[in-house]
């Protein structure tokens, strides 16, 4: 590393903490835009060489994330979604309905007028790509790092690192105009700045594993609500012949760790009987992994040379798979705003740019928030009367196009329903 200032620190325009998927993308996104002077620090090794795109080979039990259309324009214009999409599966069609009930809505493509409503891509090949593209930018990279110290100064942070593994650990030390800080829930980083999150736990855990089909999915993504939680079923490219989709399935805690623990044969047939038969008989789960549902917000998102994003800003319930696509969008409007504040000479710490940035994503944020929740406890009631209403909003869904236009675009990461207070 280079650009020694006083005191022997190493200054950066931009320190990026955290090399996870929303990180890196951000990282990519300053990268086009040339001349920055970036640092990503990642706690895990970060190996540059065996996750390359070229070597890519899938598995039955990837893990997988749903990509909004909008979220295809932000990659697209970075030069990402021709090689993204080499290996994503296109949601033709969301079909949404309510166990045990008449209620049902199909939203297409077609009448979004878009080839796809939206992708569903494997973690480890949207990795590649981006760690693929990330070795050929100037960006300094620390991998195996863990933040020590933060100063906030004047007009920066000073940043003290450790580098490397625990017998051969060297201290770095870095001064940078803004810290972006990507490390996921429970952020450490943020803690040591006094940014807590507030959370709200929705008593549910969320069951994720691949599940083998007996026919094609085409293209089909289901969003099925029952009175213990939603599950939903996204589209995957075929593994080796066999036809697949994702599963992410919310249940009561308790009921979670059970099917976690249950055979292959009876996690298939709870499945099967919670589901249905829309995509014929389910042949195989993969492994199964599960984690605890809560809503985060962080207390702060922007403060005078700090951001906060990704994770470590806010966690949604995944039943609308809205999580990683606002963060996504996130990162494009700070890309954004950090590029117009160079152009007008603005520093790009400074708290009057990180509220530009911040003002104009909050509308986003809050009713992408306010109606992933909602749509969660609107569909959480057994009652006869909740399961009216939720019939009822279904067909709305159906039948108002006004109403579905919006909910096609919220969908869509394009436009979000506007959140309704009181």
């Amino acid at each position: 590393m280079s650009n020694q200032s006083e005191k022997g620190a190493i200054h950066f325009d931009m320190v990026i903490v955290g090399g996870g998927m929303v990180g890196i993308s951000l990282a990519l996104m300053l990268a086009k835009q040339g001349e920055w002077k970036i640092l990503l620090v990642e706690s895990n090794s970060l190996d540059m060489t065996t996750d390359s795109a070229l070597s890519y080979s899938s598995s039955f039990d990837a893990r997988s994330t749903a990509l909004s259309w909008t979220s295809r324009e932000i990659y697209q214009s970075i030069g990402l979604w021709e090689q993204l999409g080499a290996h994503a599966s296109g949601i033709n069609q969301i079909h949404v309905s309510d166990r045990g009930h008449a209620g049902i809505t199909r939203m297409t493509a077609e009448e979004a007028d878009v080839d796809a409503l939206g992708y569903v891509v494997e973690n480890r090949w949207l990795g590649a790509v981006l760690m693929n593209r990330l070795k050929d930018e100037a960006i300094e990279i620390c991998g195996n790092t863990q933040i020590d110290t933060l100063k906030p100064r004047s007009n920066g942070i000073d940043i003290s690192m450790k580098v490397g593994a625990n017998s051969s650990q060297e201290e770095l030390n870095v001064r940078t105009d803004l810290i972006i800080i990507a490390d996921g829930a429970d952020s450490t980083t943020a803690h040591k700045l006094g940014i807590n999150s507030r959370r709200s736990a929705y008593g549910q855990t969320a069951i994720i594993a691949n599940i083998q089909l007996n026919q094609r999915h085409q293209g089909v993504a289901y969003e099925r609500f029952t009175d213990q939680g939603p599950m939903a079923l996204l589209p995957l490219p075929d593994y080796k012949g066999q036809y697949r989709s994702a599963l992410v399935w919310a249940q009561p805690e308790e009921t979670a760790s059970q099917l976690v623990e249950a055979t292959d044969e009876d996690f298939l047939r709870s499945l099967q009987q919670r589901f249905g038969h829309r995509l014929g008989t389910f042949k195989q789960v993969g492994q199964r992994t599960a984690y605890n549902l809560e809503l985060t917000l962080a207390s702060e998102q922007v403060r005078r040379n700090v951001v906060v994003m990704g994770n470590a800003a806010h966690s949604l319930h995944p039943v609308a798979g809205q999580g990683f696509n606002l963060s996504l969008r996130d990162a494009a409007a700070l890309a954004e705003k950090l590029s117009e504040a160079r152009i007008q000479q603005k520093s790009i710490g400074s708290l009057e740019t990180l509220e530009c940035y911040y003002q104009q994503q909050r509308i986003d944020q809050r009713n992408t928030l306010v109606f992933s929740d909602s749509l969660t406890k609107f569909f959480a009631g057994a009652s006869n009367v909740a399961a009216m209403g939720r019939n009822s909003g279904l067909l709305a869904l159906d039948l108002v196009p006004q109403l579905r236009h919006r909910f096609i675009k919220f969908g869509m990461g394009m436009t979000v329903p506007e959140a309704r207070h009181g």
